[in-house]
């Protein structure tokens, strides 16, 4: 892997080949390290700290190869593939993910992602989603791919204008929901229950809400 340095070049061979392993008969060694390769450069402009960049580059990757195997077939979806975008990746759709996530008992694979991502979550969306018992901690914002869009079976963007690919037999959505950058608590939480209710609904549609009626309110 001649693109990191002498230094780092140990740590990301051992992420290739942990994600080798994982991904044995599904992609060659060489597709995991251009995987990687990508991961790291999506990542690296935005890491405020860079001791985890490593961590989130493997996360990230690994996203990014489940993703592709299962656009390509080469993995079943045990569930349906919902995916929320926005511009930064650090407020409405990290969100709308974790609630979809949370409202959903399992019933759905959830992804979220970036046009524009910027380096870290919105604090007060998570501590938003807190109140409502649902953490947030590791998450960061992840830059849109065409392999999480190819892999969605619904696409929910939200003021992310043309960035997201259109393909053929996805559903899309657009929701008119307001961004929490820079707003108070009050606000932010404010668009947490707004985006509750608009997940809550397409989770009903969709046939994969449990019984959602008990959800509490904060």
């Amino acid at each position: 892997m001649t693109s990191f340095d002498h230094e780092h070049r140990a740590t990301y061979n051992r992420i290739v080949d942990e994600l080798t392993y994982d991904y044995e008969g599904v992609f060659e060694r060489a597709a995991i390290e251009r995987a990687v390769l990508a991961a790291r450069a999506a990542l690296e402009p935005n890491a405020k700290i860079h001791t985890f960049l490593p961590v989130l580059t493997a996360r990230f990757a690994k996203e990014q190869l489940t993703a592709a195997a299962q656009a390509e077939g080469k993995i079943a979806k045990q569930v349906p593939e919902l995916l929320f975008v926005c511009v930064h990746n650090a407020g409405r759709s990290q969100l709308a993910a974790a609630l979809a996530d949370h409202l959903s008992g399992g019933r759905v694979h959830v992804r979220s992602a970036g046009s524009q991502p910027t380096g870290v979550v919105n604090p007060l969306a998570i501590e938003a989603l807190a109140e409502r018992g649902i953490q947030l901690a590791e998450a960061y914002p992840k830059p849109l791919t065409d392999q999480v869009v190819r892999a969605a079976d619904v696409i929910v963007t939200m003021g992310c204008g043309d960035a997201c690919p259109i393909y053929p037999g996805k559903r899309y959505l657009d929701w008119d929901v307001a961004d929490p950058a820079g707003q108070p608590i009050e606000v932010v939480r404010s668009i947490r229950d707004d985006l509750a209710d608009r997940v809550t609904g397409l989770l009903r549609e969709l046939g994969l809400a449990p019984d959602l009626e008990k959800e509490p309110t904060p």
